[in-house]
């Protein structure tokens, strides 16, 4: 009896350790995978901010939040479900369907740019101008760029864990998910709010609080205006970076190619700093060929919108 109840305790004990080392294989999985991601998630952190420039202070969280629970059903309702059953069935599917969101990522860009170099109105006014059906319709456009930015995170995650097995691969996701979005969208709510702290340290006595307070205040509508320009950047090297790598995994390998060279030369001839500097390379090189595909696409869609609205009338 005592002899089997040790057996007993053995097994239990070897079962916890067992599920012990799965819980650190899968923690350390998703470490790798969110590690490996954390350049689309600065270009998240960098494009959300632009969605609530200009909205009442009111209103900057609630729209956040929003966005938050849109981008969590965004990577378990939709991208996870997807990513695991053409991982499995038809894994080489992911390459066009990430490459086609990186062409919208690259629309959208070079859409802006357009607006802004043609003065054409845009979508990006106040929301607290127009009232809420326009928050709504803000709230759905940074909800499909967050699709595709999600979707670029989920991808280099589930690759980093091709090998491990479905339910192990499917966890990883799921952290990957929680954490990254968690992350993301606690430093947009810091960064949106910054003015609201600097204007409560600027009504405090001590000179020194408050003068870091008035700082804030006068700083933050600058680096939100500067985010929101890195923000359209962001979508044009993402977009642009989507596509070259999924062109080079499809056989064109050509125009990866270059760059990859460009920023490995780059990488080699200027020493301590290579790093950087080979990055800066490929990610601008990115950001070109996210801005070439992007117009390429604006101009088909303003000759369709042309060509749906006929020849203008006579004067």
């Amino acid at each position: 009896m005592a002899a089997g109840l040790v057996a007993l305790l053995d097994d239990i004990a070897a079962i916890a350790k067992l599920a012990a080392a799965s819980v650190d294989d899968v923690g350390a999985a998703a470490g790798r995978a969110s590690a490996k991601a954390a350049g689309v998630v600065v270009d998240d952190t960098a494009v959300t901010p632009r969605y609530v420039h200009g909205v009442t202070p009111e209103r900057e969280l609630p729209i956040v939040r929003k966005i938050a629970v849109g981008s969590v059903r965004n990577k378990l309702l939709v991208i996870l479900p997807v990513a695991l059953v053409l991982s499995e069935l038809l894994p080489w599917l992911l390459s066009p369907i990430l490459m086609a969101g990186g062409t919208y990522l690259a629309y959208e860009g070079a859409e802006k740019v357009w607006e802004k170099l043609a003065h054409a109105p845009g979508h990006d006014e106040p929301v607290a101008a127009v009232g809420p059906e326009a928050e709504a319709s803000m709230v759905s456009g940074a909800i499909r760029t967050d699709l595709i930015l999600s979707a670029e995170i989920m991808v280099i995650a589930l690759d980093d864990v091709a090998s491990e097995g479905l339910w192990t691969r499917a966890v990883v996701l799921v952290v990957v998910a929680v954490v990254i979005t968690a992350l993301v969208y606690g430093v947009v709510g810091l960064i949106v709010k910054m003015d609201d702290i600097g204007l409560h340290l600027a009504e405090r006595s001590a000179p020194a609080v408050r003068r870091v307070g008035e700082g804030l205040v006068t700083a933050m509508p600058r680096v939100l205006a500067a985010l929101s320009t890195l923000g359209v950047v962001a979508m044009l090297w993402v977009g642009g970076h989507i596509l070259l790598v999924g062109a080079d995994e499809l056989g064109w390998s050509g125009p990866y190619g270059v760059v990859h060279h460009a920023a490995d030369a780059v990488h080699e001839a200027t020493g301590a700093l290579g790093g950087v500097l080979g990055w800066l390379v490929e990610t601008f090189a990115s950001s070109v060929a996210g801005a070439v595909v992007g117009a390429l696409v604006v101009l088909v869609v303003l000759g369709i919108h042309r060509a749906r609205r006929g020849p203008a009338d006579p004067a």
